[in-house]
Order: C-alpha cells, then structure tokens, then sequence
C-alpha cells in the first residue's frame, strides 16, 4: 500500500480530483501488473478528495484508492480489445490548432478550474478541444517539462489528458456530466514540449450515462494512447 494524494493543481471540479488524473493514478499502478492482452478500467466511485492521503492498493487482480473506509475508485483488467475501436483517426495539426478556437468551454465551462481542460486553471494542461465534425472533437497540447520524468512525460498525464476530449463532445453545457469510468491503453509516452493531437469521439448515451472515446497522437502521427468513457450526467452545483 503506498499513500498519494490529489493536489489542489489537479482538480477537476473546484472541490474535487480531476477523474482522468485521478483514474490514471490508480490506471498506471494496476498496469504495471498487467500482461500486453490485459488493460485498466477504472471506477470512479464518489468524488476524489483534495489535499488528503488516500490509500493505494493492489490486491488479487485490482487495485483500490480508498479514503478511510470509502471507495474512492478501482480498477478492474479488462481484454485490450474493448479498445479495439477506440482509435480516432488522424487529424493535421493545423487541423486540430484551428478547432480551438471553437473549443466551448471559454465562454460557458461547467468546471474552470478542471487541470485538463479549464480556462481558469494556469497551471493545467490547459487544453481545448473544439468540434471537427461527425461528433468529434481536437486539439494540441505540447506537455511541460513539470509533467515528466527523464524528459517523457509521465503516464498519469496521459491519462489525463485522454479525458476531456471526450467529454467535450457532449454537449456539457446542455448536459453537464463528469467522468465516471475511464479504460485506457498507453501504448508510448511523447518528449517534453512535443506537439501532439488529442481527439475525441461521442459514441452515444444511455439515460444519465455518456459514452465516447479517445485517442492521443505524437508529432510523427503515432498512437500514444487510447481511451473509453462513461460520463454521468450531475448538478455542477453540487461539486462546485
């Protein structure tokens, strides 16, 4: 059992843990057990404190992230194929810079302070994923040197930024949702200030429940990783 916890930086909701950092603190340590056919899946259970220890643990075939006796989150093995169709394809650069200036969230954010995606947040990835069409959205992010070790950037961070790419296709002002399942597959970490292509992709939904996708490429237009999300629909009121 190792103790982590969830900076004030890594927030998603003012009072709460960004999930897809979150999820990758616990995704990364299940991972590390795991065989090539095996990726995590991660829970989110309640929403993760800030500024606490939480506890950390593998056991068996999972791990847990637990607040006292409360289930933060946990992660499952799942077969990599549930990823199979995970992979968005490829969009220029270019492409990707000019739907920022459509990215939604400048004027209307659910969460400002979100670490991936909220304007208000200088010290996050600061990301801005605009519509492309066909329910799809991009967007480059060139990490910093704070978010890597040995001058790659460290997986957690993949996570994370694997998150609201997805989430900004629905349309979060109409149906302001949070993240609630993460499963993701790191297939290579990028260099410090390399630019790389978030994308993401609406898969459809399901009463409360939001499904998309997600997929991270380096500069040369290689796959970095790849993700699928639960959303569930909240009241931002009642995490703000």
């Amino acid at each position: 059992m190792t103790f982590v916890r969830v900076e004030q930086r890594f927030r998603g909701p003012e009072r709460s843990g960004n999930g897809g950092y979150v999820a990758g603190l616990v995704g990364t340590t299940l991972a590390a057990q795991l065989n090539g056919a095996l990726v995590p899946q991660v829970r989110l259970r309640k929403p993760p404190p800030l500024q606490k220890d939480l506890a950390l643990s593998v056991a068996g075939d999972g791990a847990r992230l637990t607040d006292g006796d409360g289930l933060v989150a946990d992660a499952v093995p799942v077969e990599s194929d549930l990823l199979a169709d995970a992979t968005i394809d490829p969009v220029l650069p270019q492409e990707a810079r000019a739907a920022e200036s459509a990215y939604r969230g400048l004027q209307d954010h659910p969460f400002p302070s979100c670490f991936v995606c909220g304007p208000a947040n200088q010290g996050g990835l600061q990301l801005k994923p605009g519509p492309i069409g066909d329910g799809r959205t991009a967007c480059t992010w060139k990490p910093a040197a704070d978010l890597a070790t040995g001058g790659l950037v460290d997986e957690v961070f993949l996570w994370a930024a694997l998150d609201c790419p997805g989430g900004w296709t629905i349309d979060l002002e109409g149906r302001p949702s949070v993240l609630g399942q993460l499963t993701a597959c790191i297939d290579a970490r990028p260099q410090v200030g390399e630019e790389c292509v978030a994308l993401g992709r609406y898969l459809g939904e399901d009463g409360r429940k939001t499904f998309t996708a997600s997929t991270l490429y380096d500069a040369d237009g290689r796959v970095l990783a790849r993700a699928k999300h639960t959303w569930i629909t909240v009241d931002p009121a009642a995490f703000n």
